[in-house]
């Protein structure tokens, strides 16, 4: 996982225990500021080469926001309308309260945590606060969705920002993509290199990750960030983790299993979590129903379809 900032790297303890400060897999950062450091100033907005015949659109910051140790992003769902609360993913290890423990899923629980707004440049323009955890965990997927006391035309007219919408389709093979980190105000540009059917990091497995190109050298900080294919302009994944020192299945270093349960580590290779089957778990209103029809998203305990 890419860890979230906290000043020094936190101890961690595998399973329930969060990381001391906040959680941290792949991609959060390491310094208590929601602001990234001066050497990590917002980059010019980019587009991924074209391919042949194919238009891709131009990727910036406007729709991401800055955690306080992780990046996210304001995000819209097939039903949601400008009326709705305004949604925000992030990753579940990045949840205020600390990393949900293997086989934990959080639903509705209450936040006022706040979320940095950005603009396509990654200019600073206020605040969305939350008022609730709509929905987190880090089985089978590495996932926060918040519900903001905002609506999406609230943040329109305040901001001029409107939301990331998510795509419905699964992340395609060979597509470029960009990961756009409201963290550290930095793109990172690279090309979706296959999927996992098991990723596996100490006491968590998930499922059918996107294994990227080592073109996104994705670092502590950029957890949560969605990642934008470059084709469509769509959120298709959000980032998680990277192999850090080439372990095999160990905190910070995830490896994958295959369907014959063979088990490979590729040192410095950066994971994102797909986000298409998130959509099918939203009805009208942005109201999470996990007994949707499609929707596979792990479900609490006691919690039956």
């Amino acid at each position: 996982m890419n860890r979230p900032l906290v000043g020094t790297l936190a101890t961690v303890v595998l399973g329930a225990a969060a990381l001391v400060g906040t959680a941290g897999t792949a991609g959060a950062a390491q310094q208590s500021t929601t602001d990234a450091p001066d050497t990590f100033r917002a980059t010019t907005p980019i587009s991924a080469p074209a391919k042949h015949g194919v238009h891709t659109k131009a990727v910036d910051f406007a729709g991401t926001v800055a955690l306080s140790n992780c990046s996210g992003s304001i995000v819209k769902m097939p039903a949601s309308k400008d009326t709705d609360p305004a949604l925000v993913m992030t990753n579940g290890h990045c949840l205020e309260s600390g990393m949900p423990g293997a086989g934990e899923v959080i639903t509705d629980q209450p936040s006022t945590r706040s979320f940095t707004v950005l603009d396509a440049n990654a200019g600073d323009l206020g605040t969305v606060k939350a008022t609730k955890v709509v929905y987190a965990t880090m089985t089978d997927t590495d996932v926060t969705l918040y519900e903001t006391g905002s609506t999406y035309a609230d943040i329109e007219q305040k901001y001029g920002i409107k939301p990331l919408e998510v795509d419905t389709a699964h992340p395609t093979d060979g597509h470029k993509i960009t990961v756009v980190s409201g963290y550290w105000k930095q793109t990172y540009s690279c090309a979706i290199d296959g999927f996992v059917p098991q990723l596996k990091e100490g006491d968590w497995t998930w499922k059918d990750s996107v294994r990227y190109t080592t073109d996104c050298k994705t670092i502590g900080g950029t957890s949560g960030s969605p990642v934008i294919d470059d084709e469509t302009g769509k959120v298709t994944a959000i980032n998680n983790t990277v192999n850090e020192d080439g372990e095999k299945c160990t905190l910070n270093n995830p490896c994958e299993v295959d369907e014959s349960g063979a088990v490979t580590v590729h040192k410095g290779t950066p994971y994102g979590q797909e986000t298409y089957g998130i959509t099918k778990c939203f009805t009208d209103g942005n109201k999470l129903d996990l007994s949707a029809s499609g929707c596979e998203l792990p479900k609490p305990s006691g919690v039956r379809r």
